[in-house]
């Protein structure tokens, strides 16, 4: 097949044994179906020339400033908060659930209020360099479907959960009856497979075993396994909440214990927060192949706890980032990549013998990590050849950009620079399988 662009100059990206591996003078051939055709060092650009059909004056050469990155992993986000985002911090978890997010997800059955939110949540990620998102919605189906059909019209990477939950005394108007959650499951499902979008798909989402009877629990593990679907859900976030699940599920070990009875942990399912994970929980975690979401802005900003990552990744779970908007206030990744980096130092102040993470670690996460984590890295989350060209191409010296440049700062320097420093402004163009989503088309 022959090759649609070709790129010349510095890629970083993670491997599965590097977290950063950066490629000075590289070529890099995206194929008309927006797959990676070929990388090879920019040496051989005349005989790559002959081989795939390309003219060498076509290559798109990236300056000294200018390097490509692989999109970034939204691994947890709920659209339908993104609203109120960047407000309401002022109180814990299940407080906050009923006081401002149970009210505002409740307005989602009004489909011109979902499609205003829905679409520029998606617009706002994207320019923030999120070319794949594992977003949660609503209870309701139609506006669920809608963010499914934004994310496909924007040309976002994206797994749609339709919200389950049967079981909400604080605000029973927000929730529904077994059968119509079940119903309305299978609606969801069905319609968005319907469509055939070539990116979005469906994952099945119990909002957390607070708000999930054991029937339903059962039910969504049953229809997560008949149709060969995702998971996502909520794990170990606040004390409050872990001690609530105790005493709701007496006959269940521990929080991942109730998951794992109702076939909801599978090698499929990505659980956000874990903050309060044993080490036995974690070992079951690794042995079904589920992922964790460390979000630690929202961690943070609700007061809920410090997810130790270095435990998480000591065995060998699969782990990546997510901003969990709204909890967390900001919808960039990077931010969530930086909080990550904070919390690590913080909890190694507290314990001198642990190892903080690095910025390629966290790197990583943020890109490959995430893709494994949605069980996706088969597709996405690198540069390899035969996946889809998910790519951001990063301009450190763009007129009016927030980080200033000096000479002899190599590859290395620039991209850490950009992940501690630099914004949207600094994202000059960003693809999911080789398509140009940013800077949005004119419609």
């Amino acid at each position: 097949m022959p090759v649609s662009t070709v790129y010349r100059g510095t890629l970083a990206h993670s491997t599965r044994d590097e977290a950063l591996q950066i490629l000075e003078d590289f070529v890099l051939g995206v194929d008309a179906e927006g797959k990676i055709a070929f990388i090879e060092e920019g040496q051989n650009v005349d005989s790559l020339s002959q081989t795939w059909g390309f003219q060498t004056s076509d290559v798109i050469q990236l300056e000294q400033h200018e390097f490509l990155m692989p999109g970034m992993v939204d691994t947890h986000i709920h659209a339908s908060q993104y609203s109120y985002s960047g407000t309401a911090l002022d109180l814990p978890l299940l407080d906050w659930l009923n006081t401002y997010t149970f009210p505002v997800e409740s307005r989602y059955k009004d489909l011109d209020y979902a499609r205003n939110v829905y679409t520029k949540v998606v617009k706002r990620t994207l320019r923030n360099g999120t070319t794949t998102a594992c977003y949660f919605a609503t209870i309701h189906t139609d506006a669920s479907l809608l963010l499914g059909q934004i994310a496909d019209d924007f040309g976002q990477r994206a797994l749609v959960g339709k919200v389950c939950m049967d079981c909400n005394s604080m605000v029973p108007y927000y929730k529904e009856q077994l059968k119509e959650c079940k119903d309305e499951t299978l609606r969801f499902i069905r319609e968005l497979l319907k469509k055939e979008y070539a990116h979005v798909k469906p994952v099945v989402t119990p909002r957390f075993a607070v708000s999930c009877s054991s029937s339903l629990l059962h039910t969504l593990g049953k229809i997560a396994k008949n149709n060969d679907l995702h998971i996502q859900s909520h794990i170990s976030e606040n004390k409050e909440e872990v001690k609530l699940v105790k005493q709701l599920f007496p006959d269940c070990k521990s929080y991942t214990d109730v998951y794992l009875k109702h076939d909801l942990l599978t090698d499929k399912t990505v659980m956000a927060h874990g903050c309060y994970l044993s080490d036995e929980e974690l070992k079951i975690f690794h042995e079904r192949g589920a992922a964790i979401s460390h979000c630690p802005n929202s961690n943070l900003s609700l007061a809920s706890g410090m997810l130790n990552v270095r435990n998480v990744l000591n065995h060998k779970v699969k782990l990546g980032l997510g901003t969990d908007v709204a909890g967390g206030y900001s919808p960039s990744m990077l931010d969530a990549l930086r909080r990550a980096m904070d919390t690590s130092k913080v909890l190694s102040m507290q314990d001198a013998q642990l190892q903080t993470l690095t910025f390629e670690e966290a790197f990583r996460l943020a890109t490959l990590g995430g893709s494994e984590a949605l069980s996706l890295d088969d597709q996405t989350g690198n540069f390899e050849v035969g996946k889809d060209f998910d790519a951001l191409r990063v301009n450190m010296c763009i007129p009016g950009g927030p980080v200033d440049m000096f000479p002899g700062q190599g590859p290395k320097v620039i991209l850490e620079k950009f992940l501690n420093l630099g914004d949207d402004r600094n994202i000059a163009e960003v693809f999911v399988a080789g398509r140009r989503v940013v800077p949005f088309p004119d419609l």
